[in-house]
Protein backbone atom coordinates (compact mmCIF):
# COMPACT_ATOMS: atom_id res chain seq x y z
CA UNK A 1 0.00 0.00 0.00
CA UNK A 2 1.70 2.90 -1.42
CA UNK A 3 1.82 6.61 1.02
CA UNK A 4 -0.13 8.34 -0.84
CA UNK A 5 -3.30 5.39 -0.53
CA UNK A 6 -2.84 5.47 3.19
CA UNK A 7 -3.67 9.15 3.25
CA UNK A 8 -6.31 8.78 0.87
CA UNK A 9 -7.99 5.86 3.29
CA UNK A 10 -6.96 7.70 6.36
CA UNK A 11 -8.59 11.00 5.40
CA UNK A 12 -11.76 8.94 4.21
CA UNK A 13 -12.59 7.83 7.96
CA UNK A 14 -11.95 11.43 9.28
CA UNK A 15 -15.28 13.24 11.08
CA UNK A 16 -15.80 16.65 9.60
CA UNK A 17 -14.26 18.27 13.08
CA UNK A 18 -10.97 16.33 12.41
CA UNK A 19 -11.45 16.55 8.73
CA UNK A 20 -11.02 20.71 9.64
CA UNK A 21 -7.64 20.01 11.81
CA UNK A 22 -6.05 17.36 9.57
CA UNK A 23 -6.41 20.20 6.92
CA UNK A 24 -5.95 23.36 9.36
CA UNK A 25 -2.37 21.41 10.51
CA UNK A 26 -1.44 20.84 6.72
CA UNK A 27 -2.44 24.60 5.81
CA UNK A 28 0.59 25.21 8.74
CA UNK A 29 3.31 22.44 7.75
CA UNK A 30 2.97 23.42 3.99
CA UNK A 31 3.84 26.58 2.82
CA UNK A 32 2.66 25.10 -0.78
CA UNK A 33 -0.92 25.41 0.43
CA UNK A 34 -2.61 28.54 0.56
CA UNK A 35 -6.82 28.87 1.11
CA UNK A 36 -8.57 30.94 -1.48
CA UNK A 37 -10.25 33.78 -0.12
CA UNK A 38 -13.25 35.66 -0.46
CA UNK A 39 -15.06 32.43 -1.68
CA UNK A 40 -18.51 32.62 -1.82
CA UNK A 41 -20.58 29.38 -1.95
CA UNK A 42 -23.59 29.17 -3.49
CA UNK A 43 -25.48 26.64 -1.60
CA UNK A 44 -27.37 24.78 -4.48
CA UNK A 45 -24.89 24.54 -6.54
CA UNK A 46 -23.71 21.06 -6.17
CA UNK A 47 -20.69 20.22 -4.57
CA UNK A 48 -19.43 18.28 -7.54
CA UNK A 49 -18.80 21.46 -9.22
CA UNK A 50 -16.64 22.93 -6.19
CA UNK A 51 -14.45 19.68 -6.34
CA UNK A 52 -13.94 20.03 -10.36
CA UNK A 53 -13.38 23.95 -9.61
CA UNK A 54 -10.79 22.81 -7.07
CA UNK A 55 -9.24 20.12 -9.41
CA UNK A 56 -8.40 22.35 -12.40
CA UNK A 57 -7.31 24.83 -10.16
CA UNK A 58 -4.49 22.67 -9.09
CA UNK A 59 -3.94 21.28 -12.44
CA UNK A 60 -3.38 25.07 -14.03
CA UNK A 61 -0.40 25.75 -10.52
CA UNK A 62 1.50 22.13 -11.49
CA UNK A 63 1.05 21.68 -15.16
CA UNK A 64 3.89 23.36 -16.03
CA UNK A 65 5.96 21.54 -13.23
CA UNK A 66 5.11 18.35 -15.30
CA UNK A 67 8.72 18.29 -16.76
CA UNK A 68 10.69 18.41 -13.26
CA UNK A 69 11.89 15.42 -11.39
CA UNK A 70 9.45 14.91 -8.87
CA UNK A 71 7.97 11.70 -8.70
CA UNK A 72 4.35 10.69 -8.98
CA UNK A 73 4.62 8.06 -7.43
CA UNK A 74 6.46 5.93 -4.27
CA UNK A 75 8.20 2.77 -3.75
CA UNK A 76 5.69 0.46 -2.36
CA UNK A 77 7.43 -0.50 0.46
CA UNK A 78 8.36 3.64 1.75
CA UNK A 79 7.87 5.24 4.41
CA UNK A 80 6.19 8.73 4.04
CA UNK A 81 8.81 10.12 6.97
CA UNK A 82 11.25 8.03 4.79
CA UNK A 83 10.95 10.68 2.00
CA UNK A 84 10.34 13.99 3.91
CA UNK A 85 11.76 13.97 6.68
CA UNK A 86 12.58 17.93 6.63
CA UNK A 87 11.44 20.22 9.50
CA UNK A 88 9.07 22.25 7.84
CA UNK A 89 9.70 26.10 8.33
CA UNK A 90 6.32 27.36 10.13
CA UNK A 91 4.95 30.85 8.94
CA UNK A 92 4.34 33.52 11.39
CA UNK A 93 0.68 33.71 12.46
CA UNK A 94 -1.44 35.86 10.55
CA UNK A 95 -3.51 39.01 11.81
CA UNK A 96 -6.52 37.07 11.14
CA UNK A 97 -5.34 33.78 12.92
CA UNK A 98 -3.99 35.83 16.31
CA UNK A 99 -7.94 37.39 16.48
CA UNK A 100 -9.37 33.85 15.95
CA UNK A 101 -7.30 32.16 18.88
CA UNK A 102 -7.87 35.47 20.52
CA UNK A 103 -12.02 34.57 19.90
CA UNK A 104 -11.20 30.83 20.65
CA UNK A 105 -9.97 31.98 24.25
CA UNK A 106 -12.80 34.13 24.51
CA UNK A 107 -15.63 31.69 24.30
CA UNK A 108 -13.96 28.85 26.17
CA UNK A 109 -16.43 27.61 29.16
CA UNK A 110 -14.13 28.24 32.31
CA UNK A 111 -17.22 28.32 34.29
CA UNK A 112 -17.51 24.76 33.82
CA UNK A 113 -16.10 22.37 36.49
CA UNK A 114 -16.76 18.59 38.11
CA UNK A 115 -19.69 18.03 40.48
CA UNK A 116 -16.69 17.27 43.45
CA UNK A 117 -15.21 20.87 42.94
CA UNK A 118 -18.54 22.07 43.14
CA UNK A 119 -19.24 20.45 46.18
CA UNK A 120 -15.91 21.08 47.56
CA UNK A 121 -16.18 24.80 46.74
CA UNK A 122 -19.21 24.61 48.76
CA UNK A 123 -17.38 22.95 51.77
CA UNK A 124 -14.67 25.67 51.92
CA UNK A 125 -17.63 28.17 52.81
CA UNK A 126 -18.90 26.02 55.40
CA UNK A 127 -17.94 26.30 59.32
CA UNK A 128 -16.58 23.41 59.54
CA UNK A 129 -13.58 22.18 62.10
CA UNK A 130 -10.30 20.54 60.26
CA UNK A 131 -11.72 17.02 61.42
CA UNK A 132 -15.01 17.60 59.77
CA UNK A 133 -13.69 19.42 56.58
CA UNK A 134 -11.34 16.21 56.68
CA UNK A 135 -14.68 13.50 56.64
CA UNK A 136 -16.66 16.12 54.04
CA UNK A 137 -13.46 15.85 51.66
CA UNK A 138 -13.82 11.86 51.56
CA UNK A 139 -17.41 12.06 51.15
CA UNK A 140 -17.23 14.65 48.59
CA UNK A 141 -14.31 12.23 46.79
CA UNK A 142 -16.91 9.25 47.17
CA UNK A 143 -19.35 10.47 45.04
CA UNK A 144 -20.32 9.47 41.93
CA UNK A 145 -21.44 11.38 38.39
CA UNK A 146 -25.12 11.02 39.31
CA UNK A 147 -25.45 12.09 42.76
CA UNK A 148 -24.77 9.15 44.82
CA UNK A 149 -22.37 8.24 47.76
CA UNK A 150 -21.32 4.60 46.87
CA UNK A 151 -19.00 5.03 49.90
CA UNK A 152 -19.79 3.39 53.31
CA UNK A 153 -19.38 4.96 56.82
CA UNK A 154 -17.34 2.34 58.04
CA UNK A 155 -14.82 3.03 54.91
CA UNK A 156 -15.20 6.29 55.51
CA UNK A 157 -13.88 6.18 58.95
CA UNK A 158 -11.29 3.51 57.82
CA UNK A 159 -9.61 6.11 55.51
CA UNK A 160 -9.81 8.51 58.03
CA UNK A 161 -6.59 6.71 59.92
CA UNK A 162 -6.20 7.22 63.25
CA UNK A 163 -4.95 10.66 63.26
CA UNK A 164 -8.60 11.75 62.59
CA UNK A 165 -10.48 9.42 64.11
CA UNK A 166 -14.34 10.11 64.65
CA UNK A 167 -17.35 8.02 65.63
CA UNK A 168 -19.88 6.68 63.13
CA UNK A 169 -22.26 9.21 64.44
CA UNK A 170 -19.80 12.41 63.46
CA UNK A 171 -19.77 11.35 60.02
CA UNK A 172 -23.25 10.54 59.43
CA UNK A 173 -23.78 14.23 60.77
CA UNK A 174 -21.21 15.76 58.60
CA UNK A 175 -23.30 13.66 55.84
CA UNK A 176 -26.51 14.77 56.49
CA UNK A 177 -25.04 18.61 56.42
CA UNK A 178 -22.76 17.91 52.78
CA UNK A 179 -26.45 16.28 51.69
CA UNK A 180 -28.22 19.73 51.53
CA UNK A 181 -25.14 21.03 49.60
CA UNK A 182 -26.20 22.48 46.18
CA UNK A 183 -27.56 20.57 44.22
CA UNK A 184 -29.49 19.64 47.19
CA UNK A 185 -29.96 15.31 47.71
CA UNK A 186 -26.29 14.84 46.67
CA UNK A 187 -24.62 12.05 48.66
CA UNK A 188 -27.66 9.97 49.29
CA UNK A 189 -26.81 6.67 49.26
CA UNK A 190 -30.25 5.21 47.51
CA UNK A 191 -33.05 6.51 45.90
CA UNK A 192 -35.67 6.88 48.80
CA UNK A 193 -33.34 8.73 51.21
CA UNK A 194 -32.12 11.28 47.73
CA UNK A 195 -36.03 11.95 47.77
CA UNK A 196 -36.82 12.16 50.83
CA UNK A 197 -34.00 14.78 51.35
CA UNK A 198 -35.38 16.93 48.92
CA UNK A 199 -39.35 16.55 50.49
CA UNK A 200 -37.66 17.81 53.45
CA UNK A 201 -37.14 21.44 51.55
CA UNK A 202 -40.88 21.30 50.98
CA UNK A 203 -42.91 23.31 53.55
CA UNK A 204 -43.83 21.10 55.68
CA UNK A 205 -47.72 22.32 56.01
CA UNK A 206 -47.73 21.71 52.43
CA UNK A 207 -50.79 19.71 51.29
CA UNK A 208 -49.85 15.73 50.85
CA UNK A 209 -46.72 16.29 52.76
CA UNK A 210 -47.41 13.41 55.12
CA UNK A 211 -48.55 10.95 52.50
CA UNK A 212 -45.79 11.70 50.23
CA UNK A 213 -43.15 10.83 53.06
CA UNK A 214 -44.75 7.53 53.88
CA UNK A 215 -45.37 7.08 49.80
CA UNK A 216 -41.82 7.26 49.27
CA UNK A 217 -40.73 5.80 52.55
CA UNK A 218 -42.50 2.79 52.72
CA UNK A 219 -43.91 2.19 49.47
CA UNK A 220 -41.55 3.26 46.45
CA UNK A 221 -40.77 -0.24 45.98
CA UNK A 222 -44.30 -0.78 45.04
CA UNK A 223 -44.79 2.13 43.36
CA UNK A 224 -41.78 1.14 40.63
CA UNK A 225 -43.76 -2.14 40.34
CA UNK A 226 -47.13 -0.02 39.26
CA UNK A 227 -48.84 -1.76 41.91
CA UNK A 228 -51.22 0.68 42.67
CA UNK A 229 -53.77 -1.03 44.30
CA UNK A 230 -51.72 -1.78 46.98
CA UNK A 231 -50.57 1.29 47.57
CA UNK A 232 -54.51 2.97 47.60
CA UNK A 233 -55.40 0.51 50.48
CA UNK A 234 -52.46 1.09 52.40
CA UNK A 235 -52.74 4.29 52.70
CA UNK A 236 -56.53 4.64 52.04
CA UNK A 237 -56.86 7.60 48.63
CA UNK A 238 -58.76 7.25 45.62
CA UNK A 239 -56.90 7.31 42.06
CA UNK A 240 -57.29 11.52 41.73
CA UNK A 241 -55.37 11.24 45.17
CA UNK A 242 -52.32 8.40 43.92
CA UNK A 243 -52.14 10.27 40.98
CA UNK A 244 -51.31 14.48 42.38
CA UNK A 245 -48.76 12.12 44.64
CA UNK A 246 -47.26 10.81 42.05
CA UNK A 247 -47.34 13.96 39.97
CA UNK A 248 -45.39 15.63 43.41
CA UNK A 249 -42.97 12.53 43.15
CA UNK A 250 -42.17 13.39 39.81
CA UNK A 251 -41.36 16.79 40.01
CA UNK A 252 -38.10 15.91 42.50
CA UNK A 253 -35.09 14.76 40.78
CA UNK A 254 -33.10 11.16 40.87
CA UNK A 255 -30.18 12.21 39.60
CA UNK A 256 -29.39 15.46 41.56
CA UNK A 257 -25.76 15.10 40.17
CA UNK A 258 -26.45 15.62 36.54
CA UNK A 259 -27.03 19.38 37.21
CA UNK A 260 -23.55 19.84 37.39
CA UNK A 261 -22.17 18.89 34.22
CA UNK A 262 -18.39 19.43 33.48
CA UNK A 263 -18.57 17.81 30.37
CA UNK A 264 -18.54 20.22 27.15
CA UNK A 265 -21.22 20.10 24.25
CA UNK A 266 -20.09 18.34 21.55
CA UNK A 267 -21.60 19.45 18.27
CA UNK A 268 -22.55 17.31 14.91
CA UNK A 269 -21.27 19.15 12.24
CA UNK A 270 -23.23 17.90 8.62
CA UNK A 271 -20.97 16.30 5.65
CA UNK A 272 -23.62 16.24 2.77
CA UNK A 273 -26.80 18.20 2.66
CA UNK A 274 -29.60 16.97 0.21
CA UNK A 275 -32.16 19.88 -0.28
CA UNK A 276 -35.34 19.15 -2.64
CA UNK A 277 -34.98 21.16 -6.06
CA UNK A 278 -37.80 21.10 -8.70
CA UNK A 279 -38.43 17.89 -7.48
CA UNK A 280 -35.53 15.92 -7.30
CA UNK A 281 -33.23 15.62 -4.42
CA UNK A 282 -29.89 16.99 -5.10
CA UNK A 283 -26.58 16.35 -2.80
CA UNK A 284 -24.07 18.82 -1.62
CA UNK A 285 -21.06 18.89 0.32
CA UNK A 286 -20.58 21.39 3.52
CA UNK A 287 -18.18 24.13 2.00
CA UNK A 288 -18.08 25.05 5.77
CA UNK A 289 -15.95 21.37 6.54
CA UNK A 290 -13.10 21.95 3.60
CA UNK A 291 -12.15 25.14 2.59
CA UNK A 292 -10.86 25.62 -1.40
CA UNK A 293 -7.23 24.72 -1.13
CA UNK A 294 -4.57 25.56 -3.96
CA UNK A 295 -1.01 25.26 -4.64
CA UNK A 296 0.52 28.96 -3.44
CA UNK A 297 1.78 30.34 -7.27
CA UNK A 298 4.66 32.51 -5.63
CA UNK A 299 6.45 29.19 -4.11
CA UNK A 300 5.44 27.14 -7.20
CA UNK A 301 7.06 29.65 -9.20
CA UNK A 302 10.94 29.73 -7.43
CA UNK A 303 10.65 25.65 -8.12
CA UNK A 304 11.19 26.46 -11.89
CA UNK A 305 14.82 27.42 -11.06
CA UNK A 306 15.32 23.46 -10.78
CA UNK A 307 18.89 23.51 -9.32
CA UNK A 308 19.94 21.40 -6.21
CA UNK A 309 19.95 23.64 -3.76
CA UNK A 310 18.32 22.82 -0.01
CA UNK A 311 15.53 25.26 -0.70
CA UNK A 312 14.85 24.03 -3.97
CA UNK A 313 14.70 20.56 -2.83
CA UNK A 314 12.84 21.60 0.20
CA UNK A 315 9.88 23.38 -2.23
CA UNK A 316 9.84 20.35 -4.15
CA UNK A 317 8.90 18.09 -1.43
CA UNK A 318 6.40 20.55 -0.23
CA UNK A 319 4.76 20.14 -3.80
CA UNK A 320 4.15 16.84 -3.96
CA UNK A 321 3.44 16.65 -0.47
CA UNK A 322 0.33 19.15 -1.04
CA UNK A 323 -0.51 17.65 -4.73
CA UNK A 324 -0.95 14.12 -3.04
CA UNK A 325 -3.38 16.17 0.10
CA UNK A 326 -5.10 18.19 -2.78
CA UNK A 327 -5.74 14.44 -4.63
CA UNK A 328 -6.73 12.63 -1.26
CA UNK A 329 -9.11 15.70 -0.60
CA UNK A 330 -11.23 14.83 -3.56
CA UNK A 331 -11.19 11.66 -4.22
CA UNK A 332 -13.01 11.77 -0.08
CA UNK A 333 -15.42 14.32 -1.25
CA UNK A 334 -16.24 12.29 -4.66
CA UNK A 335 -16.18 9.00 -2.78
CA UNK A 336 -18.56 10.47 0.23
CA UNK A 337 -20.74 12.31 -2.33
CA UNK A 338 -21.04 8.85 -4.40
CA UNK A 339 -21.94 6.26 -1.42
CA UNK A 340 -24.10 8.98 -0.43
CA UNK A 341 -26.09 9.28 -3.74
CA UNK A 342 -26.53 6.25 -3.93
CA UNK A 343 -28.21 5.56 -0.10
CA UNK A 344 -30.47 8.59 -0.85
CA UNK A 345 -31.73 6.72 -4.43
CA UNK A 346 -32.31 3.98 -2.36
CA UNK A 347 -33.98 5.61 0.73
CA UNK A 348 -36.03 8.00 -1.44
CA UNK A 349 -38.97 7.22 0.71
CA UNK A 350 -37.53 8.22 4.05
CA UNK A 351 -37.10 11.65 2.71
CA UNK A 352 -40.59 11.72 1.86
CA UNK A 353 -42.47 9.88 4.28
CA UNK A 354 -40.17 9.58 7.34
CA UNK A 355 -38.82 6.49 9.15
CA UNK A 356 -42.00 4.05 8.41
CA UNK A 357 -40.73 4.07 4.97
CA UNK A 358 -37.46 3.17 5.29
CA UNK A 359 -35.99 0.51 3.05
CA UNK A 360 -34.14 -2.62 4.00
CA UNK A 361 -30.28 -2.03 3.25
CA UNK A 362 -27.14 -3.62 3.91
CA UNK A 363 -23.03 -2.25 3.11
CA UNK A 364 -23.04 -4.51 0.35
CA UNK A 365 -26.21 -3.52 -1.69
CA UNK A 366 -24.53 -0.24 -1.61
CA UNK A 367 -20.89 -1.80 -2.04
CA UNK A 368 -22.31 -3.47 -5.53
CA UNK A 369 -23.86 -0.39 -6.82
CA UNK A 370 -21.09 2.22 -6.43
CA UNK A 371 -18.50 -0.88 -7.64
CA UNK A 372 -15.96 -0.34 -3.64
CA UNK A 373 -15.42 -2.59 -1.18
CA UNK A 374 -17.63 -3.28 1.43
CA UNK A 375 -14.83 -1.74 3.89
CA UNK A 376 -14.59 1.37 1.99
CA UNK A 377 -18.26 1.73 2.70
CA UNK A 378 -18.25 1.28 6.11
CA UNK A 379 -15.19 3.76 5.82
CA UNK A 380 -17.62 6.38 4.70
CA UNK A 381 -20.80 6.07 6.45
CA UNK A 382 -18.91 6.05 9.83
CA UNK A 383 -19.10 9.58 11.76
CA UNK A 384 -20.52 11.38 8.47
CA UNK A 385 -23.78 12.93 8.60
CA UNK A 386 -26.45 14.10 6.40
CA UNK A 387 -28.58 16.92 6.75
CA UNK A 388 -32.10 16.56 5.44
CA UNK A 389 -34.93 18.19 6.41
CA UNK A 390 -36.13 15.87 9.00
CA UNK A 391 -32.83 16.16 11.01
CA UNK A 392 -29.46 15.03 10.74
CA UNK A 393 -28.92 11.10 10.49
CA UNK A 394 -25.22 9.60 10.63
CA UNK A 395 -24.98 7.67 7.49
CA UNK A 396 -25.19 4.42 9.39
CA UNK A 397 -28.76 5.20 10.29
CA UNK A 398 -29.95 4.36 6.40
CA UNK A 399 -28.67 0.55 6.89
CA UNK A 400 -30.43 -2.18 8.30
CA UNK A 401 -31.64 -5.71 8.10
CA UNK A 402 -35.21 -6.78 6.58
CA UNK A 403 -38.24 -8.42 7.94
CA UNK A 404 -40.30 -10.49 5.49
CA UNK A 405 -44.08 -9.52 4.46
CA UNK A 406 -47.21 -11.66 3.62
CA UNK A 407 -47.23 -9.60 -0.03
CA UNK A 408 -43.53 -11.20 -0.23
CA UNK A 409 -41.61 -8.23 0.12
CA UNK A 410 -39.38 -6.76 2.58
CA UNK A 411 -39.70 -4.10 5.37
CA UNK A 412 -36.51 -2.89 7.19
CA UNK A 413 -36.01 -2.81 11.28
CA UNK A 414 -35.54 0.90 11.02
CA UNK A 415 -39.27 0.94 9.93
CA UNK A 416 -40.66 -1.59 12.34
CA UNK A 417 -38.89 0.62 14.97
CA UNK A 418 -40.73 3.27 14.01
CA UNK A 419 -44.30 1.74 13.92
CA UNK A 420 -43.25 0.48 17.20
CA UNK A 421 -42.69 4.00 18.84
CA UNK A 422 -45.38 5.10 17.49
CA UNK A 423 -47.92 2.17 18.45
CA UNK A 424 -46.78 3.25 22.15
CA UNK A 425 -47.23 6.87 21.42
CA UNK A 426 -50.60 6.62 20.95
CA UNK A 427 -51.82 3.65 23.48
CA UNK A 428 -54.06 3.75 26.24
CA UNK A 429 -51.50 4.76 29.14
CA UNK A 430 -54.01 2.67 31.28
CA UNK A 431 -53.93 -0.06 29.19
CA UNK A 432 -50.46 -0.31 27.73
CA UNK A 433 -50.18 -2.58 24.15
CA UNK A 434 -48.04 -6.04 25.09
CA UNK A 435 -45.44 -7.12 23.03
CA UNK A 436 -47.74 -9.56 21.55
CA UNK A 437 -50.23 -7.15 21.03
CA UNK A 438 -48.05 -5.19 19.10
CA UNK A 439 -46.86 -8.03 16.70
CA UNK A 440 -50.45 -9.02 16.48
CA UNK A 441 -51.00 -5.27 14.80
CA UNK A 442 -48.16 -5.61 12.85
CA UNK A 443 -49.26 -9.06 11.45
CA UNK A 444 -52.43 -7.50 10.31
CA UNK A 445 -50.32 -4.99 8.53
CA UNK A 446 -48.56 -7.99 6.75
CA UNK A 447 -45.49 -8.13 8.59
CA UNK A 448 -44.56 -10.91 10.28
CA UNK A 449 -42.97 -10.16 13.79
CA UNK A 450 -42.06 -12.30 16.54
CA UNK A 451 -43.20 -11.14 20.24
CA UNK A 452 -39.49 -12.01 21.04
CA UNK A 453 -38.09 -9.20 18.46
CA UNK A 454 -40.75 -6.60 19.31
CA UNK A 455 -39.22 -7.18 22.71
CA UNK A 456 -36.03 -6.60 21.25
CA UNK A 457 -36.43 -3.44 19.34
CA UNK A 458 -38.71 -2.18 22.21
CA UNK A 459 -35.44 -2.17 24.09
CA UNK A 460 -33.51 -1.06 21.98
CA UNK A 461 -35.69 2.24 21.78
CA UNK A 462 -35.45 2.61 25.72
CA UNK A 463 -38.79 1.88 26.12
CA UNK A 464 -39.96 -0.22 28.93
CA UNK A 465 -42.29 -2.98 29.46
CA UNK A 466 -45.99 -2.46 29.59
CA UNK A 467 -46.18 -3.23 32.68
CA UNK A 468 -43.87 -0.26 33.53
CA UNK A 469 -45.48 1.78 31.33
CA UNK A 470 -48.94 2.09 32.94
CA UNK A 471 -50.27 5.07 34.16
CA UNK A 472 -53.26 6.30 36.52
CA UNK A 473 -54.44 8.59 33.62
Amino acid sequence: MTPQLQQAIRLLQLSSIELQAEIQEALETNPLLEVEENIEFDNNVSAQQTDDETHDSVHQDTSELEHTDIPDELATDSQWEDTFDHQPVSAPPSNSQIVDNSLERDNEDESSQSLQEHLLWQMRLTPFTDLEQAIATIIIDGIEEDGYLKTSLEDIQQALGEDNFADIDEIEAVLHRVQHFDPVGVAARDLRECLLIQLRLINPGAEHIELLTTLIDQYLDTLAKRDYLQIKRALKINDQQLTELVRLIQLLNPRPGAQVQSDKTEYIVPDVYVRKINNRWQLSLNPDNAPKLHVAEHYAQLIKRADNSSANTYLKNNLQEARWFLKSLQSRNETLLKVTQAIIERQTGFLEHGAEAMRPLVLHNIAEEVEMHESTISRVTTRKYLHTPRGIFELKYFFSSHVSTDSGGECSATAIRAIIKKLVLAENPQKPLSDSKIADILGDQGINVARRTIAKYRETLAIPPSNERKRLV
